[in-house]
């Protein structure tokens, strides 16, 4: 580090000591916490004497005695009664009508204008309950739609093919040519198609028989015939599929694999 560099810390270093030397001396920063707890303490007298003088017209719908605050628009009286004053004693400014409750302010019942609560003093409305009620409301939509839905899906479905007899390719005049074309085999039958692809069907069986012999054993540890990896693959697959048809082997899958057993006769 240069000289100029290590000066330029230094006096950075001085300067912020300085300054929490200055901070720390300073009356107005050390005796804000004083400060705050006392607009604090005001906040909370003001709010008292706010609700006092509010809520001295007022008096208890069951028996008549005083009422006093004891949450964010809750009033309660000495007989045990707990009542919304905003709900109670004040009236819509728009028709005259009762409030009511919404998730975070008070409406008018008959034109459902926001209506501000007088019983309220640097409080934000939040009705749990009829949050709670909105909610499973909501839900209750969204299970209806999801149910509707099921039974448009249901009832779009076709009805079950019923086959009254075995199905046959021949049965349509020129079907049978019209698939050979498409899959490009033309005319020829499943044997022409296997020996012009290089299978040898007999081949694979012999040798997938004398790899198993009288055990078990996975289908990935069974050593190809030919070089062509995936397609050796395909035809040991194609093969051992023929040979479960004719109850020589079991396939049991295996996690990713097949566990391919030999059937004793």
């Amino acid at each position: 580090m240069s000289e100029s560099e290590s000066c330029t810390r230094d006096k950075k270093m001085a300067t912020a000591s300085s300054s929490l030397v200055f901070q720390s001396d300073n009356p107005l920063i050390s005796g804000i916490s004083r400060v705050l707890s006392r607009v604090s303490g005001f906040k909370e007298m003001a709010r008292a004497y706010y609700f006092e003088v509010i809520l001295s017209p007022y008096r208890c719908p069951e028996c008549g005695g005083r009422i006093k605050m004891i949450g964010v628009s809750e009033c309660s009286c000495s007989c045990g009664k707990i009542l919304d004053p905003t709900i109670s004693f004040q009236q819509s400014l728009f028709c005259g009508a009762k409030l009511i409750r919404r998730t975070f302010h008070y409406a008018c019942s008959r034109c459902h204008q926001t209506v501000p609560s007088r019983f309220l003093f640097d409080e934000r409305l939040f009705d749990k309950a009829y949050f709670r009620e909105m909610m499973q409301s909501a839900r209750a939509r969204e299970r209806k739609k999801r149910e509707e839905l099921k039974l448009l899906l249901a009832g779009s479905r076709s009805d079950n093919l019923i086959l009254l007899e075995e199905p046959r390719l021949d049965s349509i005049p020129g079907l049978t040519e019209a698939l050979n074309g498409f899959i490009g085999t033309g005319v020829l039958g499943f044997q022409d198609f296997l020996s012009r692809s290089g299978f040898s069907l007999e081949d694979y069986r012999n040798h997938l028989l004398s790899v198993i012999g009288n055990k078990s054993i996975l289908f990935s540890d069974i050593a190809p015939l030919v070089e062509d990896w995936r397609k050796d693959k395909i035809w040991r697959f194609v093969t051992l599929i023929f040979m479960r048809q004719d109850r020589e082997v079991s396939l049991t899958q295996y996690g990713a694999d097949i566990l391919v057993e030999r059937i004793s006769e």
